[in-house]
């Protein structure tokens, strides 16, 4: 029986033992060594233990090319670290760090096998990433020094390690663990035994999501991906990652989070059972929902679902001008984007003085584009002359498109598109910025409901190369034709999708928004650690709190409305949290207090 663990901090991790040398085992092995900690490597396998050792043979040397290790330092490094395949070598190790496959039986065996072989002050690490450390933490003879440690792929350039307690874990060996992640050059964050934990367990709620969209025929796999890396910054798309991950790991850790939440929103898509089953499990088979050229490849080839080059074929309708609604920020910058790609451009406000001061908008965006020199002075002049400002929409009489950029209200919207229905020539394109809102009811307030289609530009227009392409069962093919050659001419990427709520991108993001404010009204994780979590272990450019002060509690809660009120899922409904802020006025960075607080300007 282990001897009594106090809360008194251990003596330093110097002997580290790691059980699996799969990627990530070979990876966590890597980075102790080079913070100077011996590593016994031990795997079931002799040919994979051999792999990982040339593994990091060749990683190293790697490091020495680039300048990072010398050759010294990569000589001692390799010193420090044996392989073997038998468990009981493991016998001088002050941390075992068990990194085998996704299974409660794998996993225990080793635990039991650990429990007759270490030092009774030896602590023991799962690397899980979906199974209950409790769980594991009961079957051994020493639950309190049992936790979790969760690295992120690939161990040595991610710098988040997630430090799991169960609440059978002694604070000594959470401390001594946390001590050993910081001397790693590792970002430490404390969480609670749940499947998923704080960054898998936002991340694959989303994978989750995208998949089921593909599933659905929503949008193709290529569109889905673009629109997240394009729309939000993310390094890859969903279905990408999915297969980097592995469809079958993916589906394992959505079954244990559903197990436990029962929210719809983690119940696997059918499509990962479906993939996983037929062994297309993503790039280390070679096949899942991309095709690489090779398994473990990560070069995509073509495949019967990749689209043609050229398109469709439809030819669309001739744009030489092209007229703005809206006096806002993102109608300013709309009205810009076209200006800059040649074309005439009528801006038009519900006053001359609000569209003077649109313009005058762009016209110091543009002088911020010449003193960063983007742009010559002489250009942004002829890009500013090309812009007409004007107090009415019949100004919109001879446009070859129409595009509204108003307030996100229904309502008002329908009352637009009404009168560009009657002010535009026949033939014109009449497209709408929503992000929200259903596109097929603003073109039913016309006559022309053929000629109507959702452009969705994302804020800052100039900058974002995002434009959602949103068709309705209504949108004539030369309509959708027309508006995806506008795009290749304004040099964005055009993504397709169909009319309903949240399109791809915002029908992605806000979901997971939401469940990261869940996760703080639950007590399980703080906005610090969930934001560190997602950046350093997702690599989002920005943690989900801080990207929601950015775009507004009261604009982040209507939008969560909307999908609640669109596809009826109760994983849908808008946090109470959210919707508490923004009764009590705190909508973020605008009003100097959302989920944090800020200098007020």
């Amino acid at each position: 029986m282990a001897a009594p663990l106090s809360d008194t901090p251990l003596s330093p991790l110097r002997t580290i033992a790691v059980i699996g040398l799969g990627t990530m085992g070979t990876g966590i092995a890597e980075v102790l060594a080079k913070a100077g900690r011996t590593v016994i490597g031990v795997d079931v396998s002799e040919a994979q233990a051999a792999r990982s050792l040339a593994a990091l043979e060749a990683s190293t040397a790697r490091a020495v090319q680039r300048g990072r290790l010398t050759e010294q330092e990569r000589t001692a490094v390799l010193a420090r670290v044996r392989v073997s395949t038998d468990l009981g070598t493991a016998a001088d190790a002050d941390l075992v760090i068990e990194v085998a496959p996704e299974s409660y039986e794998i996993k225990q065996q080793i635990f039991r096998e650990l429990d007759s072989v270490v030092r009774p002050e030896t602590i023991l690490a799962t690397g899980t990433n979906a199974l209950s450390v409790t769980r594991l933490a009961a079957e051994s003879a020493r639950p309190e020094r049992v936790l979790g440690l969760h690295f992120f792929n690939p161990a040595p350039a991610m710098k988040l390690v997630e430090v799991v307690s169960s609440v059978l874990t002694a604070p000594a060996a959470v401390a001594a663990v946390t001590e050993l992640a910081l001397d790693l050059g590792k970002e430490p964050v404390a969480v609670g035994d749940r499947p998923g934990f704080v960054a898998d367990g936002l991340l694959f709620g989303y994978l989750n999501q995208a998949a089921a969209m593909y599933e659905a025929r929503y949008a193709s796999r290529e569109d889905i991906d673009a629109a997240m890396r394009l729309g939000c910054g993310l390094p890859m798309g969903p279905l990408a990652l999915l297969d980097l991950i592995g469809v079958d790991t993916a589906r394992t850790v959505l079954e244990a989070m559903y197990a436990e939440s029962r929210d719809r929103l983690h119940a696997p898509a059918p499509i990962l059972k479906q993939l996983s089953e037929a062994g297309l499990t993503g790039r280390k088979s070679g096949r899942g929902f991309y095709t690489y050229d090779a398994p473990g490849s990560a070069t995509v080839v073509p495949d019967a679902l990749t689209p043609r080059s050229g398109g469709a074929g439809t030819a669309g309708r001739p744009v030489a001008s092209v007229g703005v609604a809206g006096s806002g920020t993102m109608a300013s910058g709309i009205a810009e984007v076209f200006a800059k790609a040649g074309y005439d451009v009528v801006l038009a406000a519900r006053s001359e003085e609000k569209a003077q001061t649109a313009k005058a908008r762009i016209g110091t965006s543009l002088s911020r584009s010449v003193d960063k020199g983007r742009l010559t002075a002489e250009a942004a002049a002829q890009v500013l002359d090309r812009i007409t400002p004007a107090g009415s929409y019949d100004a919109f009489a001879d446009v070859d498109l129409a595009l509204e950029a108003v307030a996100e209200d229904l309502e008002v919207k329908q009352q637009l598109f009404a009168a560009l229905d009657k002010v535009c020539k026949p033939g014109a394109v009449l497209a709408t910025t929503t992000s929200s809102l259903p596109v097929v009811a603003c073109a039913r307030a016309t006559s022309r409901p053929q000629d109507v289609i959702g452009m969705h530009f994302f804020n800052p227009a100039p900058a974002m190369k995002l434009v959602e392409v949103v068709r309705t069962v209504l949108t004539a093919d030369d309509v959708h034709a027309t508006v995806r050659e506008v795009c290749a001419r304004i040099k964005k990427h055009a993504v397709d999708c169909g009319d309903r709520a949240g399109f791809i991108v915002n029908a992605l993001l806000f979901p997971y928004l939401n469940n990261a404010i869940k996760m703080v009204q639950e007590h399980y994780a703080t906005l610090d650690d969930i934001d560190a979590a997602m950046k350093l272990g997702g690599g989002y450019p920005m943690g989900p709190f801080e990207l929601l002060d950015v775009v507004g509690l009261d604009v982040s809660l209507a939008i969560e409305k909307v999908l609640h009120r669109e596809f009826r899922d109760p994983g849908l409904a808008p946090a109470p949290l959210l919707e508490h802020l923004v009764a009590a006025g705190c909508l973020g960075r605008k009003t100097g207090r959302g989920f944090r607080e800020y200098a007020r300007r």
